[in-house]
């Protein structure tokens, strides 16, 4: 299996971290960091401690790319027969435990208030959404990436 994680717009280098380390457990074999997303690495070359807090060194072992224009990728993925899914709540979306695993996916996360933008939700193949029985409306975005990747890749 072929699997990419796309973190858009994500601005918790806390989140960054935990999703790396969620990416590593789940087998991802790369992650692209886009829009504002933090990187492991600073723009003076130094590692961000911040985000190796909660990566634990998944940061060393994910290869990763910081990469500005998300339709790109998803363009580039799809052309390879990627099956692209975002995890995002959105009219017309469908239920994250439906979602069948194929042998190649890439996964989009967005951003912890805004989600994800309707332009790169018109260019997926796929919305997942993890339905929500309390009173809270969502999910921190690291904890949505590691419910939806454990159970759509069936880890």
């Amino acid at each position: 299996m072929q699997a990419i994680l796309i973190l858009h717009d994500i601005r918790s280098a806390q989140n960054v971290g935990s999703l790396f380390r969620t990416a590593d457990a789940v087998g991802i074999s790369k992650i692209y960091l886009s829009y504002i997303t933090p990187s492991p690495i600073d723009r003076f070359g130094r590692k961000r401690n911040d985000i190796a807090k909660t990566a634990l060194g998944a940061q060393e072992n994910v290869p990763w790319e910081s990469y500005s224009d998300i339709l790109s990728i998803i363009k580039k993925y799809k052309e390879q027969g990627y099956f692209v899914v975002a995890i995002e709540q959105s009219k017309g979306s469908t239920d994250y435990k439906k979602i069948k695993s194929t042998e190649k996916m890439v996964f989009i996360l967005g951003n912890e208030v805004e989600g994800l933008p309707k332009n790169v939700l018109d260019a997926v193949d796929a919305v997942a959404e993890i339905p929500m029985a309390g009173e809270k409306e969502s999910l921190n975005v690291s904890v949505a990436g590691g419910i939806a990747l454990f159970r759509i890749l069936d880890k």
